[in-house]
């Protein structure tokens, strides 16, 4: 029986400089940082605690360095987690409500799509 999604694949043009915004601007942890082979590398990052991981991939020729859209990341405390990222510099769409809870969007710097959420609390 599968458990859970361990590592997503994001395409990324350069490993250094999105490692650096997974956890300087996102706060993420770096899992690992390994050679793989020539000029390559295993660079491995995760929200802190989570069960699921990042590897920022170059090698996929199908898949290019932007080409994801719409991960969703969770939080307990949206404005919180707003403020501390624009300190750090990310720009972001403005919180958006639905019935569901709330929202904000942004993007890697290759473009790959984010959604960070707070959902709201069970009825």
């Amino acid at each position: 029986m599968i458990k859970y999604v361990d590592i997503v694949s994001l395409p990324v043009s350069d490993q250094a400089k999105a490692r650096a915004f997974f956890t300087d601007v996102l706060g993420f942890e770096l899992v690992r940082d390994n050679p793989m082979g020539p000029d390559q590398r295993w660079v491995e990052v995760a929200p802190k605690g989570a069960e699921t991981s990042f590897t920022l991939v170059t090698w996929f020729q199908d898949m290019p360095a932007g080409s994801i859209k719409g991960i969703v990341l969770d939080t307990d405390d949206l404005e919180a987690e707003v403020t501390d990222l624009k300190r750090r510099g990310l720009a972001m769409s403005p919180i958006e409500n639905q019935f569901w809870g709330r929202f904000v969007t942004f993007d890697d710097p290759d473009g790959n799509g984010f959604v960070l959420q707070q959902a709201s609390p069970a009825s």
